[in-house]
């Protein structure tokens, strides 16, 4: 008898749960279509390496047409894959896979040796079609070269086709100018 309360006890308390997991076609509770670890990712153009990614984690998102990475580098490479021309580091980028547009946040390093500068801040944004690089409204972005030469300012907007740089917020730091002989 004390078993068979038991369990009709346990059935009026299952019974009585009940579990809600939300509209399973929404956009922004969709679960990744692939989730891998330890990825490295070599991107190649006619038979040259252009870039190396690795990072911890990388999650796809097909329907947002989205790539979600944690912790993780880059190199690009120029010459025809034969040098590393920039060096890379994020906590954290979104890539949408069919523009190559790239926000990296959650600390972003990098170090673009063809322009021997080295630039740090907390969230930059690549437009891959118009080749603009961007930090986030108000941020602070730290650029360096090895000569001495150090900025600080708000708000960085880089056109790499110009070779234009420009801070739409304040600026501070040292210019240093090199002797030519």
């Amino acid at each position: 008898m004390r078993k068979v309360i038991t369990g009709i006890f346990f059935l009026i308390i299952a019974a009585s749960c009940s579990f809600d997991y939300g509209e399973m076609d929404s956009p922004d509770r969709e679960l990744p279509d692939l989730v891998m670890e330890n990825v490295e990712y070599v991107r190649v153009r006619s038979a040259d390496p252009i870039a190396r990614i690795h990072a911890e984690r990388a999650e796809r998102y097909e329907r947002q047409g989205l790539m979600k990475l944690d912790n993780f580098s880059f190199e690009q490479y120029g010459d025809r894959g034969q040098s590393v021309n920039v060096y890379g580091r994020a906590g954290r980028a979104e890539v949408e896979i069919d523009s190559g547009n790239i926000l990296m946040d959650g600390g972003v390093w990098l170090d673009v040796e063809s322009e021997d500068i080295i630039m740090e801040t907390d969230q930059l944004n690549w437009i891959d079609d118009q080749r603009i690089l961007s930090s986030g409204e108000g941020d602070t972005v730290n650029i360096q070269q090895q000569n001495g030469t150090s900025f600080e300012g708000a708000t960085l907007r880089a056109d790499t086709r110009r070779r234009s740089w420009e801070f739409l917020g304040a600026v501070t730091g040292t210019y240093v100018e090199d002797d030519e002989d």
